[in-house]
């Protein structure tokens, strides 16, 4: 039984100004009454005449108010129902489709353009909503509120479609009326309204799709290629990319603006984009086709701007977004939609500039907030390796030789970097308390301290990421690829992925950094020890600076053999990589493993050393190794040339090199082998590993 049929049983009575007139024969009853009284006081025979007339009146009065009261109730219901068939026949000829239904989700009543909507007759009363309407659902119609209503969206083939639910309260409703009263009643019927926004959603798309988007096209390697071309050929080669670039925007009915030699401004409509990132941007493959005899391939970068608030807005995405890719190595597209950034391609391996130009310029920039300020603190990531501890050391040189306070914070002594902090200790050359924990750089921090950040770009990826709000001037060094979490508001950032390590660019750094800076054996082999990690003794992503960096080191003291013997492992960290690499199981061309952490000081260091091992397995495109330590599991990610597993470890919260990648996960190891193989199987299904 619904809520309607329980209302029409429940007692009915006159209220209002209605019931107040209908008693009026009685006031004036009660009225003559008094009057006859007085008259009494007065004079009995005049009461007594008075009574008779009173008499007379209420039996007259009697008979007319019990003959005419039915027919009183007859005109107000016969009002009442003619005033309720005018509201239903409007409701019922509104063009906003309407229905009510009960607290059950049943459709009580509709009017008819409801029923055109749905394409469904009045037949289907007293059925769910989802019979009218498949897209909403009885669970949708909840409202935890009973004071607010509720607003879905959805569409058909030829509609979209606000529906506004609210709920209607009959003891709330009849509050309002004027007539009739009725007992209390907690029950209550849903209004359902729908709005039809096709018309509306199809402006706001055009809209949308006709706005421009805003891009900039760097040439990577411009120099570069021009030089392996004959001089007469140059403008041959020039002219081709310049067609190919045209060529791919002009399809798109955009236009192309040459700034420079190897610079572009481009202006496209934003309907455009999909068609775009569904062809993963063909312009960054097609460039590498254009050959004239040149020995390297031509590669581009494209950073888009676009959902600002004007086109000048759109413009400083794209700019925010080209300096992003160049920062990540160039060769792919760099998407900045408001605050979200998507990244494309970047598959190819960063070729090395071969003037250190760039270095010297950083250089003075670095010497120059050094000497402004009256100490320096030296910082790398948690967990920090031979290349994070000896790029701090040499930044500590640095601020040494300009007579500056120098501190390195690290908190916790993996077993790869203990070697080269003991050859510190009891040091009288150093002092002793050069090395400071997170908690002491803290209460030692202050506005005049230059922070410089080395081998990591990340905030929460450093030893300690408070001290980055505690001081104006910070300064990041690293060889690491950007993503979107990156430190802010830094007044020097020399970023570049090309280079093999941290320590070679501090080292190239230090040699523009001051004519009379001397670098003494122990800090030497501090830097050369971290090139030589990172490049897996000097076996990957090496070049020429690479090498100028080692001799510079060498020159200085770093004694090879020392160095050697700082990688030797323990016996348990040699089981354990063995282990590792022997349990390894081969999933879509990747060798994956877990490695053992019992009776080991740094797993994660055995885990990244097993993951090179695996590479030397034929068959093997990249190798991962899951290891858990403190309680969340940390992946190693490495590959030769075929796999590029920084965009892998980047779908996993990480990042890295082409080669060499890496990530965190919070969870533990079996549910990260999930996570991994269904990361790879997706890519694989994208063509990321093609």
């Amino acid at each position: 039984m619904d809520h309607g049929d329980k209302a029409m049983k429940k007692k009915v009575h006159l209220k209002g100004q209605l019931k107040s007139y209908t008693r009026w024969v009685l006031l004036l009853s009660i009225l003559l009454f008094l009057m006859n009284g007085c008259m009494y006081s007065i004079s009995v025979k005049a009461g007594v005449l008075v009574s008779a007339f009173l008499v007379i009146y209420l039996l007259m009065v009697s008979v007319l108010y019990l003959r005419s009261r039915t027919q009183i109730y007859n005109e107000l219901i016969s009002f009442a129902t003619q005033y309720g068939q005018i509201q239903k026949k409007l409701l019922q000829d509104l063009a906003l489709p309407y229905a009510l239904l009960d607290d059950e989700g049943r459709v009580q009543w509709a009017n008819r353009a409801f029923f055109e909507i749905s394409k469904k007759t009045k037949k289907g009363l007293r059925r769910p909503i989802s019979w009218f309407l498949p897209e909403v659902s009885r669970e949708e119609l909840l409202m935890e509120d009973k004071e607010d209503g509720k607003t879905i969206y959805f569409s058909t083939e030829e509609f979209d479609f606000r529906v506004d639910i609210r709920k209607v309260y009959l003891e709330r409703a009849l509050e309002e009326n004027t007539l009739v009263d009725v007992e209390d009643d907690d029950g209550y019927l849903i209004a359902l309204y729908m709005f039809d926004e096709t018309e509306i959603n199809r402006y706001i798309r055009m809209n949308k799709e006709e706005r421009l988007v805003a891009g900039l096209i760097y040439l990577d390697n411009y120099e570069e290629a021009l030089d392996t071309v004959e001089e007469v050929r140059r403008s041959l080669l020039v002219a081709l990319v310049d067609r190919k670039i045209n060529k791919y925007i002009g399809a798109f009915g955009g236009i192309v603006k040459k700034m420079e030699k190897d610079k572009y401004f481009i202006a496209i409509q934003e309907k455009h984009l999909p068609i775009m990132r569904e062809n993963k941007f063909e312009l960054l493959q097609d460039v590498k086709t254009v050959n004239i005899g040149n020995e390297m391939a031509v590669t581009l970068s494209m950073g888009l701007g676009l959902s600002g608030g004007s086109f000048a807005e759109n413009y400083d995405y794209a700019r925010i977004a080209i300096d992003l890719a160049l920062a990540r190595g160039g060769d792919q597209v760099v998407t900045k939609e408001g605050e979200s950034i998507t990244y494309f391609g970047g598959k190819t391996q960063q070729m090395e500039k071969a003037t250190r130009v760039k270095a010297r310029v950083k250089a003075h920039a670095l010497r120059e907030f050094i000497e402004s300020r009256d100490k320096v603190m030296v910082m790398g990531h948690k967990m920090g390796d031979m290349d994070s501890f000896g790029a701090s050391i040499g930044i500590y040189r640095a601020a040494r030789v300009l007579g500056k306070r120098a501190y390195i914070v690290i908190n916790d002594i993996t077993n790869s970097v203990r070697p080269l902090r003991e050859s510190f200790d009891d040091n009288p050359a150093y002092e002793t308390d050069m090395f400071l924990t997170g908690d002491q750089a803290l209460e030692m921090i202050d506005r005049n301290t230059v922070l410089v950040v080395v081998d990591t770009n990340r905030p929460n990826y450093t030893e300690c990421s408070e001290l980055l709000s505690r001081t104006p001037t910070i300064v990041v060094l690293d060889h690491h690829r950007q993503t979107n979490e990156q430190i802010e508001n830094a007044v020097l950032s020399y970023i570049e992925p090309y280079a093999s390590s941290a320590c070679e660019m501090v080292a190239e750094i230090l040699q523009y950094f001051d004519e009379g800076l001397k670098i003494k054996t122990a800090e030497a082999d501090c830097l050369y020890a971290g090139i030589v990690l990172d490049t897996d003794n000097f076996m990957r992503r090496t070049g020429v600076r690479t090498f100028e960096a080692a001799a510079f080191l060498r020159r200085c003291g770093a004694d090879v053999t020392r160095v050697r013997k700082m990688f030797r492992n323990e016996m348990v960290e040699y089981k354990a990589r063995a282990e590792a690499v022997r349990h390894a199981e081969v999933y879509h061309g990747f060798a994956i493993s877990v490695c053992p952490n019992e009776n080991i000081e740094s797993p994660t260091i055995v885990g990244a050393q097993a993951a090179d091992e695996l590479l030397n397995i034929v068959g093997v495109r990249a190798s991962i190794v899951l290891t858990y330590y403190q309680h969340r599991t940390y992946v190693s990610a490495r590959s030769i040339d075929e796999v590029n597993v920084q965009i892998l470890t980047e779908r996993l919260g990480g990042g890295g090199h082409m080669n060499m990648a890496g990530a965190q996960l919070d969870c533990g190891v079996e549910e990260a082998m999930e996570i991994v193989k269904h990361t790879i199987e997706k890519m694989q299904e994208e063509g990321e590993f093609e």
